[in-house]
């Protein structure tokens, strides 16, 4: 296994590089995702380490859907999407490039053309502050 402490989501959960964060408890991050497949596009990470579904612990295991479904909820609602992808890869042959388990919340509308693993053009960084802060606020409700 790769040292996880080098890979930048490690380092985004440890305040090393910047981020949009949406959500953070004793357990897990989550941030929109910098090059997101649709506005609202979140990565939820655990803050243990790991690098797939494979070494992720159970503590982290049985808290991650109970809040997948706190954050698709959110999200869906800010953007008003008409559904929502929940999608995780694991290894390189699933497309896994990030080696740092994290679950994507891909907002989708009818008919938006999204293509997964091709990022949407042209949203700014006060876009992205923007929807953060939207999305914090859905969370809160």
């Amino acid at each position: 296994m790769s040292d996880l402490s080098s890979t930048i989501f490690y380092k985004i959960i440890q305040g090393e590089l910047p981020c949009y964060k949406v959500y953070e408890d004793e357990d897990f991050f989550v941030i929109l995702d910098k090059f997101p497949s649709s506005l609202g596009h979140c990565l939820i990470m655990p803050k243990t380490p790991a690098r797939n579904i494979f070494d992720l612990d159970e503590k982290s295991a049985q808290g991650l859907y109970p809040l997948a479904k706190r954050i698709a909820t959110a999200v869906k609602s800010v953007v008003g999407a008409d559904g929502v992808h929940i999608l995780q890869n694991n290894e390189a042959e699933a497309d896994q490039t990030v080696f740092y388990f994290h679950l994507h919340i891909i907002p989708r509308h009818k008919n938006d053309g999204v293509r997964l693993g091709k990022p949407m053009a042209g949203i700014t960084d006060d876009k992205m502050e923007q929807i953060a802060q939207e999305i914090r606020k859905g969370l809160a409700k």
